[in-house]
């Protein structure tokens, strides 16, 4: 088997299939009862031509089965018309069957494939998806999987099935006449070569079609995301145009696929012709010599034809093969990206988790924090704070000064690369990701809604009653909107509530905050997108979530965080000034600076 032309490992394509048997044997009822079908499958088909070749030497006089030469032509002629009707019958009713089973099988394991794919992206870390664009990731959960499932709705077990039929086939002409069926399985030799050559140029060129393929979605979907921008700035041109090189470069690499593979059918097309060819020349010496009959000669002519087709099937399917070995090559490397934040295991499980009725309810501690997102290029360094339970803090500093990655640090998005951050005396290391996120609650600027009606985007499919669900959205002050839409909650939103203002996602966001009644919540620029009249309304319910809360707040608006109980002033990713308001403005610093620019500003 050929190694992987691309990749970081050096898998085989052994081992690729390896990991697709591991898939088959969740269904070893399905595959042994498909494997099983093969023989009477292949045995039937084998038979035809020797009964083809009995009826012509029956018609001719010459040498026949013993119990033909009892009976009249008439007679053996009707029998032999039956039995080949019966295997004709056996074939079709078992390749069938098989069929079925093989495309049943593909499904369902392309079905796991695609789960499996789709759970494991999700439990990646958020620095993967920073450097990989969502188009590509679509194109291995859609056209690498579908491609895999070709494997199986081509026959991947028919693979074996032409095997076997070639194995058959052979047997049965050097039993007929070895010198002819030792020239046609010589003549497969070169064949096999040259198939494996052209199949070895069209995986290469299958794995760069591919790869245009995943920068074409990548493209397409950057554009539909951006298109108010594309439109605005009247890119609408150039963008096409930068499409249109790419598409053709993708063309350009499936051509290269597309002459390999009728490379292979041409190559298979003409050899079979002279091996027929090389069959009828020195078949009909030994015919003249008296060393062979005319009706064995007929059957060798058509076991040449029969010999080839499994062959040719076998060239297509590899073809398929080989588009799902690229195909599973990309989702392997996909299912091997390590998943950087995992769960505490064995006996850390077993350690406290947040103690809900103790008195250090939402003590945050930062100690001694370093953290960067590229080797070495840190954005924090060695940070140290503590912010008390049911304290306020706020987070300011200038753009890059490392507030927002507190809060993923602090939400375990990602992992610090020295010290440790403690909730109650906890190190979140030591804490299941569901049990911190649980008491952890997050708005952000852009409160991202699903597709579906507003009660699951409040819910976001744990259960909660529908009291539990009005009472967070009365408490946020969103209920006397909801209540005048025309299905109420049932109201279905469109993908990211393209159907609803920014404020009253902003309000969806708070409402699904506050029904999950964590200990600690984070407002990122929360209140960034609401106009003057939607902040005031959502001020009161704020201060209602925010009570008895540990509260931290990313806010460039410093006017809006007058009240809390402290502030940390970011730089460069080290804490440079705390206090509170008033003991920053006395302080004349940094805080000082920017809140003096911004009443400047007003």
């Amino acid at each position: 088997m050929s190694s992987r032309y691309h990749g970081n490992n050096s898998e085989t394509d052994w081992q690729l299939i390896q990991h697709l048997l591991n898939y088959c044997l969740r269904y070893k009822v399905l595959v042994t009862a498909s494997l099983i079908l093969l023989l009477p499958a292949s045995i039937s088909g084998t038979i035809q031509p020797l009964l083809i070749g009995q009826a012509i030497s029956f018609i001719l006089g010459e040498e026949t089965w013993l119990f033909l030469q009892q009976i009249s032509l008439a007679q053996g002629l009707n029998i032999l018309a039956i039995i080949l009707t019966l295997t004709i019958i056996i074939q079709l009713i078992f390749v069938s069957v098989q069929g079925f089973l093989v495309q049943k099988l593909g499904q369902q394991i392309t079905a796991d494939i695609r789960n499996d794919l789709f759970n494991h992206v999700l439990s990646l870390g958020i620095n993967f998806f920073d450097s990989t664009p969502v188009g590509k990731l679509i194109t291995r959960l859609t056209s690498d999987v579908e491609a895999l499932g070709d494997v199986f709705s081509t026959g991947a077990i028919g693979v074996i099935s032409d095997l076997f039929s070639i194995l058959i086939i052979a047997i049965t002409m050097f039993s007929l006449q070895w010198q002819l069926g030792l020239i046609l399985i010589l003549m497969m030799l070169p064949v096999t070569a040259i198939i494996i050559y052209f199949q070895q140029k069209y995986r290469q060129s299958n794995y760069k079609a591919r790869d245009e393929l995943s920068g074409l979605n990548a493209q397409l979907q950057e554009n539909l995301v951006g298109i108010g921008v594309v439109q605005l700035f009247r890119r609408e041109k150039f963008n096409s145009e930068l499409f249109r090189v790419n598409n053709l470069e993708y063309v350009k690499a499936l051509d290269k696929t597309i002459f390999y593979d009728s490379a292979i059918s041409g190559t298979l097309e003409w050899i079979s012709l002279v091996a027929i060819a090389v069959v009828l020349f020195l078949g009909g010496r030994f015919v003249l010599a008296g060393n062979l009959d005319f009706g064995t000669l007929s059957s060798f002519i058509l076991y040449a034809q029969r010999l080839f087709n499994p062959l040719r099937q076998l060239a297509e399917k590899f073809t398929a093969i080989q588009a799902g070995l690229t195909a599973i090559e990309r989702i392997t490397n996909l299912l091997n990206e390590k998943v950087e934040i995992l769960d505490p295991e064995g006996e850390i499980k077993k350690l406290p988790t947040l103690q809900v009725n103790s008195s250090q309810r939402g003590e945050i501690r930062f100690e001694n924090v370093w953290f960067a997102y590229k080797p070495n290029q840190y954005i924090l360094k060695n940070l140290n704070f503590t912010i008390k339970p049911g304290e306020k803090v706020a987070l300011v500093g200038p753009t890059g000064a490392g507030k927002s990655s507190i809060i993923r640090l602090l939400c375990r998005l990602y992992d610090v690369n020295k010290g440790q951050i403690l909730v109650d005396g906890i190190n979140i290391k030591y804490l299941p990701q569901a049990e911190l996120r649980k008491h952890i609650g997050v708005i952000l600027q852009d409160g991202f809604l699903f597709a579906g009606d507003i009660k699951s985007n409040i819910t976001l499919g744990e259960r909660y009653s529908f009291e539990e669900i009005e009472a967070s959205a009365k408490s946020t002050n969103i209920h006397k909107f909801i209540a005048e839409l025309p299905q109420g909650y049932n109201t279905q939103l469109r993908e990211r509530g393209a159907n609803i203002s920014g404020g009253q996602k902003q309000l969806l966001a708070f409402a699904r905050a506050a029904i999950r009644n964590p200990k600690i919540l984070v407002l990122d620029e929360a209140t960034a997108s609401l106009d003057v009249g939607t902040e005031a309304l959502i001020q009161l319910a704020l201060e209602k979530l925010l009570a008895k809360r540990t509260g931290i707040i990313i806010a460039h608006r410093l006017s809006t965080i007058r009240n809390v109980n402290r502030i940390f002033v970011l730089k460069t990713g080290e804490l440079v000034e705390s206090g509170t308001h008033r003991e920053l403005l006395q302080k004349d610093g940094i805080y000082a600076s920017l809140y003096k620019l911004q009443m400047l500003g007003t």
